[in-house]
């Protein structure tokens, strides 16, 4: 569509809003339906009409187009006349293909070529209504910290129709007053300082001892030993617990889990330690087996440097390097000087630059094998509350430039399995309180890049709270098998949504 004359900047806009509002419905029916609608791997689902807009512009400053929500509308439009089965849909993908394809499409032919255009890319999920890949999973969160409270609010809001993980109970060490620990816990999980306010409703029955969020029934159980908790009187039943107290990180102290009536499986919310498989949704996920009872999804650095590290080093080879970590201070540190258990860490962190180490380095050679030992790291704590950045400085195999890596990552971010794994910007303003809520592992900052021959700096922004918590829950997903199609499918295999196989394994595809 044909850029708007300043004269007409205005209506131009509110035809975009009224097109962006008419959307909220349909994306909401779809989402019941468990048909969840992205724009270049963002969620649409729960969004108001300038968040959709947003998406809609950030789409055409990354990606470089004219797509906008009068190309994206006749899309979702003719999505909810299918009988579509669940899926995940990328109207942003959608779009940006079908304008490719036709680039010079008559008006006359345009809706009946994307109405023919859109049923094509979906045949595999029209008229399979009774085919879902997977079954409810009840899951539990141990512990209600930063990364808990995260993780059960994304939990709540990813519920859709009801068939994915749900959220039945969270777990807490006993504390003097149930009923006032219980209160004050809603609070918590309502009102955030930093991430702003629960979306959606939050009620408290004390009676049941339950937190009502969003219609989700969520129960508040307090112990002090996890192998004694029979959560089948709570009615769950082959749960999937979060761990987010970090308290147990080896196979035997994670076990204790699996002793409580109701639990069949694990997932630790930082790096395992000894035998513990550690994840990082989409680097290594597709390693998840049935037979997986206790896995660690890594750390947030970790998180957010893999991706990005294998990415360069799949394609300019990565002969050494060193990553510096500016991380957020965490709870572990002191708000004023105390005594601690480590190094440097008894400082107040709300007054200093603390630098202490960073296992980060250590867990990318057990989940890349190919850079073991190539890389060293440090970690300087600063006083802000969110956000981290790691600076990624590395020799490569041969010399490149700063316009060939940026345009490598801006296409990997857009195009590649990891597209919800990294993000991309190209914006020369950005600062750290920007990239609070990102949904991504890690955010390449371009105008950052530094290139000279074989050498070269990146810098990578990453949600150390809500970003991380996104991997989290990516990772208990493909543990449970909630699995879903994916159109259009993903390039390769190593996305934690299935692509073609999956329509293969459901015997859906022709």
């Amino acid at each position: 569509m044909a850029k708007p004359g300043l004269d007409s900047v205005f209506a131009d806009w509110k035809e975009r809003e009224a097109r962006a509002e008419a959307m909220i419905p349909m994306i909401g029916s779809l989402y019941r339906r468990n048909v969840v609608v992205y724009i270049h791997g963002m969620p649409l689902f729960n969004q108001s009409v300038i968040e959709l807009m947003k998406a809609h512009r950030w789409v055409r400053q990354i990606a470089k187009n004219e797509m906008s929500e009068f190309e994206t509308y006749p899309i979702l439009e003719i999505l909810c006349r299918l009988d579509l089965s669940p899926v995940h849909v990328d109207i942003g993908k959608l779009t940006s293909s079908f304008m490719a394809l036709y680039p010079d499409m008559s008006a006359s032919d345009y809706l009946q070529k994307m109405e023919e255009y859109v049923i094509r890319e979906c045949r595999h999920c029209i008229g399979r209504q009774e085919e879902v890949s997977h079954e409810p999973r009840d899951v539990v969160v141990y512990g209600f910290g930063r990364i808990g409270r995260l993780a059960t609010r994304l939990l709540v809001e990813k519920t859709g129709g009801g068939h994915n993980l749900v959220l039945k109970a969270v777990v807490l060490r006993r504390p003097g007053d149930e009923m006032l620990d219980l209160n004050r816990r809603a609070s918590l999980l309502l009102r955030d300082s930093i991430h702003g306010g629960f979306k959606g409703t939050i009620r408290v029955d004390e009676e049941n001892r339950v937190l009502i969020c969003n219609g989700n029934v969520i129960h508040f159980i307090y112990a002090d030993d996890p192998s004694r908790i029979d959560y089948t009187r709570y009615g769950i039943n082959n749960a999937l617990v979060i761990d987010s107290t970090g308290v147990w990180r080896d196979q035997e102290g994670l076990e204790q889990h699996l002793a409580a009536n109701g639990v069949s499986k694990v997932l630790l919310t930082t790096s395992g330690k000894g035998s513990v498989k550690n994840i990082v949704s989409g680097i290594n996920s597709d390693q998840i087996t049935t037979e997986d009872s206790i896995i660690a999804a890594a750390s947030c650095t970790t998180n957010a440097i893999v991706p990005v590290l294998k990415c360069m080093n799949d394609r300019f080879g990565i002969v050494r390097g060193h990553m510096e970590t500016i991380h957020a201070y965490t709870d572990d540190q002191n708000l004023h000087d105390n005594t601690h258990s480590r190094e440097r860490r008894g400082r107040s962190a709300p007054l200093n630059m603390v630098l202490t180490e960073t296992n980060a380095t250590q867990s990318v050679g057990k989940l890349l094998p190919e850079l073991a030992g190539k890389l060293t790291g440090n970690s300087i704590r600063v006083p802000v509350p969110n956000v981290s950045m790691a600076i990624l400085n590395l020799t490569l195999e041969n010399d490149t430039s700063v316009v060939e890596v940026n345009e490598y990552l801006r296409d990997v971010s857009l195009n590649s399995a990891m597209q919800r794994q990294i993000e991309y910007t190209d914006s020369s303003e950005v600062v750290s309180t920007d990239f609070i809520g990102s949904r991504s592992a890690g955010i390449i900052d371009s105008n950052a890049t530094k290139v000279q021959g074989e050498q070269a700096v990146l810098y990578v922004w990453y949600d150390n709270e809500f970003g991380y918590s996104c991997q989290v829950i990516r990772v208990a997903q493909k543990m449970a098998g909630v699995l879903y199609p994916v159109i259009p499918p993903q390039p390769t295999s190593q996305s934690d949504y299935a692509t073609e196989s999956l329509f293969k394994e459901l015997d859906l595809a022709q």
